[in-house]
């Protein structure tokens, strides 16, 4: 299939980009690695009568370190933050992650801000900036803003990006003394969207007690989701098996999991209960920061 009709506009600066959304508002797109977006169009389930191509703006692409933290333009792509040693280093569970998402042919052109405010829940790396508590810098014409990821994601494909804003940098903050990480998911085939996922992430002092506990989910609701109340059971916990698999089951209950042709949602429950569990041990056994 093909799209609808639409203008093509390419501009070479962020400042160029702010002012066509300025100008055409709910009626312009924006392109970034196009792996979400062209297919949605194809199908004619998006018709924009503007396209605003960000792929010239060689300011938006581009990893660096900002007081401990890494900070990634929007137009990076998921293959060259796969790549990086920074990432590898700072933020080890974005970097266990990527290889995740689809296939190398996709990240070779997929971009970290592009994934993020397209805001699939069955995505991974919207879990992770919810894991890693994340924010996100957005600019319009008029001006800037960070959000962090919990108040950037706001539904089902949804983010509170407005129609004149771009999302040009996101910031994953430096991980806390003692923390140590762990990623699992279930998909049919490898590169296919997860039936189930999770992202955690354990900081523990030097006795082993556990001082914060992160656990966020990837296709379990209407955006990424984390489980707070089984987060809280950890905490202050020597965790022990039994402590594990008891916080795995209230995190199961947590969830909002759909049910469609590929799992119900009780088998997403059931998923999300075996992965949570693997996930904390993984994470507990890991080397901290």
């Amino acid at each position: 299939m093909k799209p609808a009709p639409f203008a093509y506009l390419a501009p070479e600066t962020v400042e160029e980009a702010l002012a066509l959304l300025a100008q055409h508002g709910d009626d312009a797109k924006v392109l970034a690695g196009g792996q979400s977006l062209i297919p949605v169009m194809n199908f004619r389930l998006a018709r924009p009568a503007v396209l605003v191509d960000l792929n010239r703006i060689a300011s938006l692409d581009g990893i660096a370190e900002h007081d401990g933290a890494v900070r990634m333009g929007a137009m990076t792509r998921q293959r060259h933050a796969e790549q990086s040693a920074l990432v590898k280093e700072r933020a080890p569970l974005l970097a266990e992650t990527l290889p995740y998402i689809a296939h190398v042919q996709i990240r070779n052109r997929g971009t970290v801000g592009g994934s993020l405010a397209h805001a699939d829940p069955a995505a991974e790396l919207p879990a992770i900036a919810l894991a890693l508590e994340s924010r996100m810098r957005l600019r319009r014409a008029s001006g800037e803003r960070w959000l962090q990821a919990r108040d950037f994601f706001t539904g089902l494909f949804a983010t509170a990006l407005q129609a004149d804003e771009l999302l040009v940098e996101i910031e994953f903050p430096a991980l806390p003394e003692g923390a140590t990480c762990a990623f699992e998911e279930v998909a049919r085939r490898h590169g296919d969207y997860a039936l189930m996922g999770v992202a955690v992430l354990v900081v523990r002092d030097g006795a082993g007690i556990c001082r914060d506990v992160r656990l966020a989910y990837v296709n379990a609701g209407p955006g990424p989701l984390r489980a707070t109340r089984a987060e809280a059971m950890l905490v202050g916990q020597l965790p022990d098996a039994e402590a594990v698999r008891a916080c795995a089951d209230v995190a199961s209950q947590e969830l909002r999991p759909g049910t469609d042709v590929h799992a119900s949602s009780a088998y997403r429950r059931h998923l999300a209960r075996v992965l949570t569990e693997r996930a904390i041990h993984r994470a507990l056994a890991g080397r901290a920061t």
